[in-house]
């Protein structure tokens, strides 16, 4: 049964339990019906508390019921019943109170949450806007800025921000029901608080600030609509009558429903959690970790040991020396003491977490190690001569990993007695911040170790994307040929500006050649040259990229690159790789033609699609949701495409 009823003294305790996340289901929105029409008539029942089983609070709408026929009662009319219930409801939220969740929460006449408990209106990241009264009755409640922030920004905030706010009325110090059970008898000796409907609707903190934040908003949403909808729908709440919002509401809410951008959004939103089954193995289990080692403390090893901290392991670091020593430690500490100030971490956390954290130049120090992570230089011999010393250091049943972007995984694990242990984690950088990572399962690799991995990846709370052995395996490969192909497109008639300002009007948060200078352009140029002696002689190829370097110009951090960079980091148009790409062109004999932003984003999406077939074919990539899952969280390819195959499957 999805709802049920018991009595604590007058108070009926309404209890959800549909599990995972208690999702608004058919059969959840029927359960609380019945319990609104049976607490309603039952004469002994003063107050009624809303709580739930399991991990969570109401986590939001069963999205599967999407494109399915509707069934009553429909989320807005049993939330509009509830709202108008004779007796003091009471919403107990843990865990995280989202989408409708939330909604079912404001039509509560109070709210309690535990001290760990998130709050959100989270749809714009489904291509949605709430469609249950959220953008009415939040502004009706708190600040109509902060919620034009929550509905169209789509974060949620924590209990102790919810307070500030007004959106709960108590954070639970003991135990949450017993106090929701305590807040509900209190309801019950004053008068019922008017339903949010019937309030005004609060006054805007300042007009300025909230145009500032409309138009911030906008801009992030690089095309993606639902940001603005949800804009639209809180301007009507400003403006027009309950009633009248709250049917514009559901209006727009229906309309994106069927949207393309909402469907691309559900596809990734399911292939992402689809991914993490590349990690499930039938009848093998994950192994235990606790203590993680990482070699090598520059910015990627500093990331990952960050990354392994923040997930509550007990971490050592090793470096070469102690000078590399002391800067990998500053690394984490600084890295730990943004978190602290962002609020990923309290005071008490941070204190821990740093107290789990050690650095050392000595391979004994990580002998108890259940995972090591090497970062080193990305050279074949320096990996398998550190990975060699690391075998012979650790338990024998320890995890040995690499983090190589390109390296043949293979031959790093044929070069160790037991390759068996040996895997890929491909890290994104910022390691600590990035969402991705790859595993990368070898030919010789245990089951139990690619089980490990995966668990791994969940505790660091990683999307994980299985890929086999191949050069870049799957994001990188792919970019790689993008990237080729924009570097062609140089000398055939772009500049990269040209470029770069049609991938961010496509939705790209950065274009190829900004992404570039900004990680630096001798990573790209150390892989070209390691590549050069079995290269295609055949192939074009393009040597702007290789003579910038040669000149010392590395991007942001020589302040040139493709760009030129101000002292403040500002870039702007060169005209140093202007003349450079102009007499490239010439040199090889090619007329240059004007390319369309059009045409140069068919170009590149053509070649991601080609070099993602590749990829399906050669077995790297399970499945097409798995390169559509590495692109969007990789590359910023945008989310509201569905990522370049669902993409490419409507434009047929």
């Amino acid at each position: 049964m999805a709802v049920s009823i018991q009595m604590r003294g007058q108070i009926a305790v309404v209890t959800i339990d549909n599990p995972p996340v208690n999702a608004t289901s058919h059969a959840e929105r029927l359960g609380l019906h019945n319990a609104l029409h049976q607490t309603t008539q039952d004469e002994a029942v003063k107050a009624v508390v809303l709580h739930c089983a399991g991990r969570t609070f109401i986590a939001g709408a069963d999205i599967t019921e999407f494109g399915a026929p509707p069934k009553d009662p429909n989320l807005p009319d049993l939330l509009a019943q509830i709202e108008a219930a004779p007796k003091p409801w009471v919403a107990a939220i843990h865990g995280t109170a989202l989408g409708g969740g939330l909604e079912t929460a404001l039509v509560c006449h109070y709210r309690i949450a535990d001290g760990a408990a998130k709050l959100g209106l989270p749809e714009v990241t489904l291509g949605l806007i709430p469609g249950a009264g959220g953008t009415v009755r939040l502004p009706r409640l708190i600040a109509p800025d902060h919620a034009l922030e929550m509905i169209a920004g789509g974060k949620p905030i924590a209990a102790a921000h919810a307070l500030d706010l007004g959106l709960i009325d108590k954070i639970a110090q003991g135990n949450l029901l017993d106090e929701a059970i305590s807040l509900a008898e209190e309801a019950t000796k004053r008068p019922t608080p008017p339903a949010l409907i019937e309030r005004p609707v609060l006054a805007v903190t300042s007009q300025d600030t909230w145009d500032s934040a409309a138009r911030k908003i906008t801009a992030r949403a690089r095309g993606q609509t639902s940001p603005i909808a949800a804009i639209t729908a809180l301007k009507n709440a400003l403006k027009l009558d309950a009633p009248t919002a709250l049917a514009a509401e559901r209006a727009l809410f229906l309309e994106l429903r069927e949207s393309d951008q909402c469907k691309a959004l559900r596809h990734i939103f399911f292939a992402e959690r689809a991914a993490a089954q590349g990690g499930k193995i039938k009848g093998v289990t994950a192994g235990p970790l606790s203590h993680i080692g990482v070699v090598g403390g520059g910015t990627m090893g500093a990331g990952i040991a960050v990354a392994c901290l923040l997930a509550g392991y007990r971490v050592t670091l090793i470096e070469r020396n102690t000078e590399a020593a002391d800067a990998g430690r500053d690394r984490v500490h600084s890295t730990l003491d943004q978190s602290l100030k962002r609020g990923v971490l309290t005071g008490v956390a941070h204190l821990h977490t740093v107290e789990n954290f050690q650095i050392s130049t000595s391979y004994s120090a990580i002998s108890d190690a259940d995972l090591v992570i090497e970062a080193v230089f990305e050279d074949m011999q320096v990996k398998i001569d550190v990975l060699t010393a690391l075998e012979a250091a650790v338990r024998p049943d320890a995890i040995l990993a690499t983090n190589t972007s390109y390296l043949d995984i293979n031959v790093m694990a044929a070069a160790l007695m037991r390759p068996s242990r040996v895997i890929g984690l491909h890290f994104f950088s910022p390691a600590h911040i990035m969402k991705l990572l790859e595993i990368v399962v070898t030919d010789s690799v245990d089951d139990q170790t690619t089980a490990t991995a995966f668990a791994f990846a969940m505790r660091l709370k990683k999307i994980a994307v299985r890929a086999k052995v191949g050069e870049g395996f799957i994001a990188n490969r792919i970019m790689s040929a993008y990237r080729r192909e924009a570097e062609y497109m140089l000398e055939d008639g772009a500049m990269p500006w040209d470029i770069d300002t049609a991938m961010r009007e496509f939705g790209f948060p950065l274009g190829i050649f900004e992404m570039q200078d900004l990680a630096g352009l001798d990573i790209s140029w150390a892989m070209r040259k390691r590549l050069n002696a079995t290269r295609d002689r055949t192939q074009r190829y393009v040597d702007i990229g290789d003579k910038l370097c040669e000149a010392g110009h590395f991007g942001r951090k020589t302040g040139r690159g493709y760009y030129d960079y101000s002292d403040n980091g500002n870039a702007r148009p060169s005209a140093g790789t202007r003349a450079l790409i102009m007499a490239e062109s010439q040199r090889k004999g090619i007329t240059r033609v004007q390319i369309s932003d059009k045409a140069i984003m068919v170009r590149i999406l053509g070649r991601i699609r080609s070099e993602a077939a590749m990829l399906l074919y050669e077995g790297i990539a399970r499945c097409a949701d798995d390169i559509d899952v590495v692109m969007v969280n990789a590359f910023g390819f945008p989310r509201w495409t569905g990522g370049p195959m669902f993409h490419a499957s409507g434009q047929d």
